[in-house]
């Protein structure tokens, strides 16, 4: 597994990931992805914010990403929220922790504070993963979720910067 900082050419193939990450309806708050254009406009956004957006590679396919981008909002630019995701078949083999992990570490480097997230309660892995990386979970925004006929919490989470 390679963890590398996205490139701009990478657009494709993580825009085809997203998707369909997505379209599994468990993990992310979308339930499709977006263009490809869309999201080398987001990749570049990213990192014109001084962010983090990364991919995992395995056998030079891409199977996972973590971004972090900086909040604006004067007050709030010491705060940053996270966005990450592993493709089917990947998950469980550590690719998760690693983008976790090289993400917060380059965020807190380059000057955040503190990386919030959100993540579905039925994430179990996730919310583990999360936990065991140091994130407190802060609050829950409970039914915040009705999809398929299921109705879903969503909890939470922050981690801190010297923590």
């Amino acid at each position: 597994m390679l963890i590398r900082d996205t490139l701009l050419e990478d657009a494709k193939a993580v825009s085809v990931l997203v998707d369909a990450v997505a379209r599994e309806r468990r993990y992310l708050a979308g339930t499709s992805g977006f263009t490809e254009e869309s999201t080398a406009s987001f990749i570049a956004l990213v990192k014109a914010a001084k962010g983090v957006h990364l991919v995992a590679l395995v056998d030079d396919a891409t199977v996972g990403w973590c971004d972090i981008i900086p909040t604006s909002f004067e007050g709030m630019t010491h705060v940053g929220r996270l966005g990450m995701g592993v493709k089917a078949g990947f998950r469980g083999q550590g690719i998760g922790k690693g983008l976790l992990k090289a993400a917060l570490d380059r965020a807190f480097r380059q000057g955040l504070e503190r990386v919030e997230l959100e993540v579905f309660r039925s994430n179990d892995s996730a919310v583990r993963l999360y936990e065991t990386h140091g994130f407190l979970r802060e609050g829950v925004k409970v039914g915040a979720r009705k999809l398929d006929g299921m109705t879903e919490d969503i909890l939470l989470f922050a981690a801190f910067k010297n923590a």
